[in-house]
């Protein structure tokens, strides 16, 4: 895949690694119809138990090909094309019942932050900052931004992101719930390792039915989640995994 490695392997670890350093991992098309492929690549697969999302270089991500936006004919429509490509592929993982983990060891920008956004533990590194952007190319906000962000860290907080595009350090992002965990650069890897590891001693019906169902929560009313969570409980409870730890526990 152009600018991406997708591999999953033998423990039913799915990782996504943005492959283009020389231009800040952004992302344009081909990086956006890889990421697309790669998690339909996923839906499909019922041997994947953890995703987990990486770069290369320095930057996580900085965001969409500004470049390719200059140098398109038509900037609406690849604006319209690329947000469209990258907006399918995170609705996709959105839904699916397995937990996202996301490294992040550089700066993240625009789509670049509506990327860790979807994933569901960020362990980031000190030298991580984080910035909207958008404003600062005249565009307003896409890849989930303008949801995701105040979910995470509060509309004010948002705002302050979006409209001032104010730049947020590392520290400052744990503090505010943006990320989860900081690592020395040289710790980043083996410490979302070890998150995915703890993932994988996990049940993993439970642990991605449980993701699924507080990220679903948003879109719908009290007693349509209600409803879910008790089909969801049930079928869980029909599976081997469940009877042994229930039996254990009691």
């Amino acid at each position: 895949m152009t600018g991406l490695e997708f591999v999953v392997d033998d423990r039913g670890v799915a990782t996504i690694r943005l492959n283009r350093p020389e231009e800040g991992n952004a992302l344009d098309l081909g990086v956006a119809e890889g990421l697309a492929a790669a998690i339909e690549a996923i839906r499909q697969d019922a041997s994947v138990r953890v995703v987990r999302l990486s770069s290369a270089g320095r930057i996580f991500c900085g965001g969409g090909d500004v470049g390719a936006m200059a140098a398109s004919p038509d900037r609406g429509a690849y604006l319209a094309d690329l947000a469209g490509t990258v907006h399918r592929s995170l609705i996709a993982l959105d839904g699916l019942a397995v937990p996202v983990v996301a490294a992040v060891q550089g700066p993240a920008a625009g789509a670049g932050l509506g990327l860790m956004l979807a994933a569901d533990i960020v362990v980031a590194s000190p030298k991580s900052s984080f910035v909207a952007a958008y404003s600062g190319v005249g565009l307003s906000p896409d890849c989930g931004v303008s949801i995701n962000l105040p979910r995470a860290i509060g509309l004010r907080r948002a705002l302050r992101m979006l409209v001032r595009n104010e730049r947020v350090d590392a520290r400052t992002a744990l503090e505010w719930g943006l990320i989860d965990d900081l690592a020395e650069p040289d710790e980043l890897d083996r410490a979302a390792d070890d998150v995915v590891a703890l993932l994988l001693e996990r049940p993993t019906e439970a642990v991605g039915q449980a993701r699924r169902l507080a990220r679903a929560s948003y879109a719908r009313t009290f007693a349509d989640h209600l409803d879910d969570e008790a089909s969801t409980i049930s079928e869980i409870g029909r599976g081997g995994a469940a009877a042994e730890l229930i039996a254990r526990f009691a």
